[in-house]
């Protein structure tokens, strides 16, 4: 029970980084060229955790072709595309919106457990959907915005939406490949690939940026992102969900937007309306709804499997290392 309780710890602070990269990648976007700042992140976090992986583990081990075909797709989806649509999107947007639009990371994850994971569709699944969907479409009505404001919001909150697709199919992908490969590998293989997709259109920006220019406040969150968002989340994350099931760790995703509202509140000063409320409310409605009662069902099966058939308790370096 105690070790479960750390890695729900690990999951639930690696969700409350990501949370607050949603506030502090809006005001990094409106500092910074986006594949630059992108590509320098991921620069540095990728060398940090091939270091750490280098002294902790002795290197990589060895990756199948598929598991690094699962690897790139995982970085494209989750690296790539998330942090692309995430900081553009919130240049169209609101903070606090595409937080609450996080959301329903949990709801995708849950759908893509049952499908890749093969986890048990339940009824409490659909219905946490329709509540999630419900509470999406009150944000995107709600009185104040003129017609132009309406189109860019649109705009930002679909690409936001772009972002939690990428994030449940990382998530995803992550358990798929958890049995084998330790937290630290995945992490630091994941960032490596991630620099490789941005690295030609940061050079590209980094052509015509002045250097000069930089204030401390963009190495601030240029250093931000790489060492806590990236190298320290990541291997939080990883370590989290290389223990329970896919399903629960989509739960705690939800993390991610409240940090990112009350941040939005506290830091950007945006104003929280009803709307934002009501329709938090129904995401947070659907969330419980759709993956709470599976998710824990099926950790609880999953640690009865095991005892049952005598698995010692292994450490996310062993596992899969040496079947049970």
């Amino acid at each position: 029970m105690e070790k479960r309780g750390l890695y729900y710890g690990c999951l639930t602070l690696a969700m409350m980084i990501v949370g607050s990269s949603v506030v502090a990648g809006k005001v990094m976007a409106e500092r910074l060229p986006i594949f630059l700042a992108s590509g320098i992140r991921f620069g540095i976090a990728a060398a940090v955790l091939l270091i750490w992986l280098q002294i902790k583990e002795g290197g990589f081990p060895r990756i199948e072709r598929k598991e690094w075909c699962w690897l790139t797709l995982q970085s494209f989806a989750g690296v790539f595309l998330f942090s692309i649509c995430l900081l553009v999107g919130v240049r169209f947007t609101t903070a606090m919106e595409a937080g609450i639009l996080t959301a329903t990371t949990p709801a995708l994850v849950a759908v893509l457990s049952v499908w890749l994971l093969k986890e048990k569709w339940e009824r409490s699944l659909g219905a946490g959907l329709l509540l999630a969907i419900g509470g999406v479409a009150i944000l995107k009505f709600h009185a104040g915005f003129s017609d132009t404001q309406v189109t860019f919001s649109w705009l930002g909150n679909f690409l936001v939406m772009m972002a939690v697709a990428g994030e449940a199919l990382f998530t995803v992908v992550g358990k798929i490949l958890s049995p084998r490969l330790s937290p630290l590998a995945i992490s630091t293989a994941v960032a490596g690939i991630g620099f490789l997709c941005f690295f030609p259109f940061a050079i590209v920006q980094a052509w015509t940026f002045d250097f000069s220019s930089l204030t401390g406040l963009d190495l601030f969150l240029l250093l931000y992102h790489a060492l806590i968002v990236t190298v320290l989340a990541f291997f939080l994350w990883y370590t989290g969900v290389s223990r329970v099931r896919g399903s629960v760790s989509g739960l705690f995703t939800a993390v991610m937007p409240l940090t990112a509202v009350l941040l939005s509140v506290m830091v950007l000063g945006e104003a929280l309306t009803h709307s934002h409320l009501i329709g938090m409310a129904l995401v947070l409605a659907g969330i419980a709804a759709g993956t709470w009662r599976s998710g824990e069902g099926s950790s609880v099966e999953r640690e009865k499997e095991d005892q049952d058939r005598g698995c010692p308790e292994k450490t996310a370096d062993e596992r899969g290392r040496q079947p049970c």
